[in-house]
């Protein structure tokens, strides 16, 4: 038995459980911070163990073209490679086939990838997608799928979860890397019976968890939620439950009282490179000119790094002169905001309180218009 349910919520479907794996137990719900190419960016491993992430993400797609699987084979796998001796998940590269679309050919074995970086042939289909996945000796493989993008017809998301889908049995086939895990990917679009047979089709196989995809690929946050309101009362309640690259601190909190367990989203990130922070009452542009001579942290409930040792003047400034410094400030800050939000969501399941937590923070992040 790979996944625990420790707690359940009697107002949600949201649980608190721990995921077992080769590289160590992850206690969910968790986010996974994002490293598609090796690394989190702006962040060392060790600054990731200071964070208490348990679990981050490497990509197959992106991988394969750099460093490739022969660097990988001889460094001992994705592990070994990039010093991170806890536990990796790895994409299989359904996202690119979304968010490359003008770079690849369809086929009903797979795609054909022009490579981004020098117009190269790159083909890609469940046996070889779960093959550079073993290769990489991730400790969660994903099964490859076809990301529906959005808007789709029912036509074309019923054609996509239909190819996910034999993609999927072939993937639950294969070889895999000692001790590791399998998830199946539920596809559908935004269409309530698509949803639903995708979800029992994907559990019908068997994988070792099943994770929702085809969300935050440009809809509105409410058909999001719809996604997940269809798809909680038919998960199966044994196994993790994974939104992929999802989302925003409101969206992780709304997805676990749906009954998520596993997140990521390059967020925390992307909008800490880019001069902002993530703060209990919303996201703070500390770029702006407002903060010049503000001589107060980020956040002073914050117990992170940047807020136990330096300013938003200050942090300003560093951003200001292009200095890496501040940008991996607001990473490192961001990302210890996610980890924590996870950790008191962890908590307050475990002491019965998780529904009061909910609705407070709902007013703290209130719906974009």
């Amino acid at each position: 038995m790979c996944f625990e349910i420790l707690h359940r919520d009697p107002g949600s479907y949201a649980r608190r459980g721990v995921l077992h794996t080769a590289h160590g137990d992850v206690q969910t719900p968790i986010f996974m911070p994002v490293g598609t190419a090796a690394t989190v960016k702006a962040v060392s491993p060790r600054e990731l163990h200071e964070l208490d992430a348990q679990i981050i993400l490497g990509n197959t797609y992106h991988l394969n073209l750099r460093p490739g699987m022969d660097i990988m084979r001889a460094a001992g796998g994705l592990h070994r490679f990039m010093g991170w001796d806890r536990a990796i998940l790895t994409d299989s590269g359904g996202y690119q086939v979304f968010s490359l679309s003008g770079l690849r050919k369809l086929r009903p074995d797979g795609v054909e990838f022009q490579s981004h970086i020098d117009g190269s042939k790159l083909f890609l289909g469940p046996k070889e997608a779960m093959a550079i996945q073993a290769t990489l000796g991730s400790d969660v493989a994903m099964a490859f799928d076809e990301c529906t993008p959005y808007p789709a017809t029912r036509e074309q998301a019923l054609a996509s979860l239909e190819l996910t889908m034999r993609w999927a049995a072939q993937c639950r086939e294969q070889p895999r890397a000692p001790g590791q895990l399998v998830f199946g990917i539920c596809q559908g679009s935004i269409y309530q019976d698509l949803r639903e047979r995708a979800v029992t089709e994907i559990s019908a196989l068997d994988f070792d968890g099943v994770a929702i995809g085809g969300v935050s690929v440009g809809e509105p946050e409410k058909e999001m939620l719809e996604v997940l309101d269809w798809c909680a009362p038919v998960l199966p309640t044994a196994k993790p439950h994974y939104l992929m690259g999802v989302g925003t601190p409101r969206q992780l909190v709304a997805g676990v009282a749906r009954g998520i367990d596993m997140f990521d989203c390059v967020l925390p990130t992307r909008l800490g490179r880019n001069g902002s922070a993530y703060t209990a009452t919303g996201t703070m542009p500390v770029k702006a000119g407002r903060y010049k001579d503000d001589f107060t942290p980020i956040d002073e409930t914050c117990g992170c790094y940047a807020c136990r040792n330096f300013t938003k003047a200050y942090i300003r400034h560093l951003l200001n002169q292009d200095e890496i410094l501040g940008l991996r400030l607001l990473t490192l800050h961001n990302l210890h905001f996610y980890l924590d939000t996870m950790r008191q969501v962890r908590q307050h399941l475990e002491a019965g309180t998780f529904r009061e937590f909910h609705d407070h923070f709902m007013t703290l992040y209130p719906a974009a218009e």
